[in-house]
């Protein structure tokens, strides 16, 4: 008889991307409610079985393409290449990383991002992969404002979640074409400098607040399950 031992898998990690790639292209073009696993399987060249194998059904594709949207935005924290100015790390990885992603990934920026195009309980299934993304983010603003104490300060948490605001609105801006034509990356540039100064402001504030203050804050950020985020690497 003879041996399994180092016989191929049926469906490796190859086959799992295309599979993914072909609902990321379905999604982009019609939709997240187009996606099924026949279209897919078909798309990528390969079989039911193979979606099935791998995914276990449409639905764990959506979850699977929601990972993969916070995979992408980690991996582009993680390997920025960051200089003594820590505000235009955080504006230039913001266009050059976050604004591309947005262009190239409409899907996932829907689905992962957005959510509008995803029930609510398997949005929940990326939550993990969203989380670890954001710690990135945490600690990139935290680090242009001279915050420390990722998820566990809620002056950083806020300021991150407005920042992330402006990013997302110049995103939904830009691709509707609300932005005019040329002047996209000098509006998210200026968008960004404005927003930050005045982060930067109020954190001062707040700073000299605190050093009154002989009660510190000991409030958490709501829903958050994960410790202090680890700076980006270079």
């Amino acid at each position: 008889m003879m041996s399994s031992v180092g016989r191929p898998r049926e469906h490796d990690e190859r086959t799992g991307a295309a599979l993914l790639d072909a609902a990321e292209q379905i999604a982009a073009a019609e939709g997240a409610d187009a996606i099924s696993v026949r279209r897919v399987a078909e798309r990528a060249g390969t079989t039911t079985r193979a979606v099935y194998s791998l995914y276990g059904s449409k639905e764990g594709l959506l979850i699977a393409l929601g990972n993969r949207a916070f995979e992408i935005l980690g991996a582009g924290t993680r390997d920025f290449e960051l200089t003594d100015d820590p505000v235009a790390d955080l504006v230039n990885g913001s266009i050059w990383h976050f604004r591309r992603w947005t262009l190239e990934h409409p899907a996932l920026f829907r689905i992962g991002l957005l959510r509008e195009e995803i029930p609510a309980d398997l949005a929940e299934r990326f939550r993990p992969a969203r989380l670890e993304a954001l710690g990135n983010l945490v600690a990139w603003v935290g680090r242009a404002l001279g915050l420390t104490g990722g998820f566990s300060n809620p002056k950083l948490m806020e300021a991150t979640t407005q920042f992330d605001a402006m990013c997302e609105g110049l995103a939904m801006l830009e691709r509707r074409g609300a932005i005019p034509q040329g002047m996209e990356e000098k509006i998210w540039r200026d968008g960004l400098h404005a927003l930050i100064a005045g982060l930067r402001a109020n954190a001062g504030a707040t700073a000299e607040q605190s050093a009154g203050s002989r009660r510190p804050e000991v409030s958490r950020w709501p829903g958050t399950a994960v410790g202090d985020a680890a700076p980006p690497r270079r």
